[in-house]
């Protein structure tokens, strides 16, 4: 985990964009965040029991939807950019949900959600971002912060399945890195989360979008 601040330091992760303002544009426009963020959010089905922690949460966005919804017990947001969780919290603070953030990586989800009793981790946007290594990594982490029965939740750039959405994937890939993006465009992230232990992993839907297909998964931690 780095504790250095976005800007003068060397960053190990993808910047969510080249300028911080335009994150959430980009994501509403080239993404259809309208379509997949309600589904995702459909799909965890937030409950005031719940404690939920978003992983590589960005802007707030997500956060905020689910603050909105149920008001979970606990709800976390950890991403290693912290000025753009300056905008989450400005942004969960106007819908009045209460977040607790916390600077680190997917890597980094056992340790700073210790003891925390989560139940739900969700992810959006953020595995298509990194190299095979740290797919794998933040991957077995999430699993393993997870209480036993737990439940993981992604929304992400999946297998692209036809010619046009491989094309149109090329635009992510040439600003994230071929290197990170080309295993989500062969559909490695289910494969990857079995291979970390996770079970009953399935694909619940694709949507096409103008830089690729998007995929939702759910995943069960098992006991």
């Amino acid at each position: 985990m780095s504790d250095e601040p976005t800007g003068t330091a060397k960053r190990d992760y993808v910047p969510a964009a080249p300028q911080l303002w335009l994150y959430d544009f980009l994501v509403a426009a080239l993404a259809r965040e309208s379509r997949w963020r309600p589904a995702l959010l459909r799909q965890i089905n937030p409950t005031a029991e719940d404690s939920i922690a978003d992983i590589g949460c960005g802007t707030g966005t997500l956060l905020a939807l689910i603050g909105q919804t149920a008001r979970p017990a606990v709800l976390i947001g950890i991403d290693p950019d912290r000025a753009i969780l300056e905008r989450a919290r400005r942004k969960v603070a106007a819908v009045g949900a209460c977040v607790d953030f916390r600077v680190g990586y997917a890597r980094d989800a056992a340790i700073l959600l210790d003891g925390r009793g989560i139940n739900k981790i969700v992810s959006s946007l953020v595995f298509h971002q990194v190299p095979m290594p740290e797919k794998r990594a933040g991957l077995a982490a999430m699993r393993a912060a997870l209480l036993p029965g737990g439940e993981l939740h992604v929304a992400d750039y999946g297998l692209q399945r036809t010619a046009l959405m491989r094309r149109l994937f090329r635009i992510v890939g040439a600003g994230d890195g071929y290197e990170n993006t080309e295993p989500n465009a062969r559909g490695v992230l289910p494969e990857l989360m079995r291979e970390v232990g996770f079970h009953e992993v399935k694909e619940t839907a694709v949507i096409p979008t103008p830089t690729g297909s998007i995929s939702l998964y759910r995943a069960e931690r098992g006991a």
